[in-house]
């Protein structure tokens, strides 16, 4: 799936409508990253620069000016490099596959950027990028040594992450058709694990499973790395290690999502590795779904962002209450916070090119109100560590987390990781398929 290259170019008028007068913007791709000696890392473009561009190659930059005009600076056409790393669009292509209104090779870049700064008032980059920001200044420099002939001299800089994250918080309809395959293809990765798992695999094992389905539906990696965390180890957030063998009678937690044309999913499920929940396992996994459909229910137009948390918090602790993992009153409880014992994360993000999608989550202070065609997960967990001696032995190293990927619409929340089983019965029944 592809977005059109209008769209792009919309994007870029967009932009540059939103900041002052004689403004250029600057941005880069990013580099290819060495795995090891020789050996480099397959190449992703940096999410802002392919949201405004649209281009996939290393090593790129783009100058948009004016009415969101642009100049894409390549790597050259060289066959030579072609035959050992791949195909280059090469100017040529950056204009006419990717709309740009002009284009030059690398080794004009600071010739380009010179000429774009010179008569410029702003100059618009990512302040977290300090390779940018050094050439940034050197183009500038250079402009000011010409001042007494006649150079004009950028004054201002304005940091364009804001910017930028403002316009992809809110997804267009491409967007979200791309979303939407990423995750169902998810979806089906994780029906996968749930119907191969088995006692005595390893988890990486499992994690092969998951990795089979992105790649052979036309997801090339996954969105992050995936967590495959069998017993006690879900219990650890980012488990990444994947390579322990998944014991009879263990919960599994798998955190995956596929990446398609740079969008990504996020999927959570927890499971049995033998099919069937325990008598605590069930208990305490009602209890996370019971706060993943209050969350739900405050998603929508118009509703705080931090209304979705406020609800899975209340209910998780009532849960915790309920059997007994806390004790007290649920407000203080609530308010001194003591469930982030067992609950210690958000209870969602932003989701978009990047998992932890850009975005502000508060706007002057206050949390900030749901829009249509904001897209963020919604997340509830609970962990209880396998040393927490403060709870009954049956519920420890028991770690729980329920994840969907949503799209706020005014009609109500639309969960675009559809079709994947939450409910006990149905897990179940779905694991009974193959067995």
């Amino acid at each position: 799936m592809k977005i059109d290259t209008q769209t792009y170019q919309a994007r870029r008028k967009r932009l540059m409508a939103s900041l002052p007068e004689n403004s250029v913007v600057v941005i880069r791709t990013g580099e290819l990253a060495t795995r090891n000696n020789d050996c480099e890392y397959e190449f992703r473009p940096h999410s802002s620069f392919f949201y405004l561009t649209g281009f996939p190659e290393p090593s790129a930059y783009a100058l948009i000016h004016g009415c969101g005009e642009m100049t894409l600076i390549t790597l050259p056409k060289d066959p030579e490099k072609e035959q050992w790393d791949g195909f280059r669009f090469g100017m040529e292509g950056a204009i006419k596959e990717f709309g740009a209104e002009d284009a030059a090779v690398l080794d004009e870049l600071d010739s380009v950027a010179f000429s774009a700064l010179d008569g410029a008032v702003n100059v618009v980059y990512l302040f977290n990028d300090d390779v940018l920001r050094e050439k940034i200044a050197g183009w500038r420099n250079a402009v000011a040594a010409r001042v007494r002939m006649g150079a004009s001299v950028p004054t201002n800089f304005i940091d364009l992450s804001p910017v930028v994250s403002e316009m992809r918080l809110r997804k267009d309809a491409e967007e979200i058709a791309i979303m939407e395959a990423a995750a169902q293809i998810s979806v089906e990765a994780h029906k996968q694990a749930m119907r191969s798992v088995r006692p005595r695999m390893n988890e990486y094992q499992l994690e092969a499973e998951i990795n089979y389905v992105f790649m052979k539906s036309g997801a090339r990696q996954p969105a992050y790395n995936n967590i495959v965390a069998s017993g006690s180890n879900a219990c650890v957030l980012h488990y990444i290690k994947n390579d322990e063998v998944i014991d009879d009678g263990d919960l599994i937690l798998i955190d995956a999502g596929a990446e398609l044309g740079c969008y990504a999913a996020d999927i959570t499920r927890t499971f049995p590795a033998n099919g069937t929940f325990s008598e605590p396992q069930a208990a305490l996994y009602q209890v996370v779904l019971d706060a993943y459909y209050a969350g739900m229910a405050q998603l929508t137009v118009g509703t705080p962002y931090e209304a979705c948390h406020n609800a899975a918090v209340r209910t998780l602790t009532e849960g915790l209450v309920a059997h007994g993992l806390l004790q007290g009153d649920v407000e203080f409880l609530i308010e001194s916070k003591a469930y982030r014992d067992f609950y210690m994360h958000n209870t969602g993000h932003w989701l978009g090119l990047d998992v932890h999608d850009c975005g502000a989550y508060k706007i002057g202070g206050e949390s900030r109100l749901l829009e249509e065609g904001m897209v963020l997960t919604i997340e509830p967990g609970l962990y209880v560590s396998a040393d927490n001696m403060s709870v009954d032995a049956k519920w420890r190293g028991i770690g729980i987390r329920i994840e969907d990927d949503v799209q706020i619409r005014a009609a109500g929340p639309y969960v675009l990781t559809h079709g994947l089983p939450k409910e006990i019965k149905e897990i179940e029944a779905l694991m009974a398929e193959n067995r």
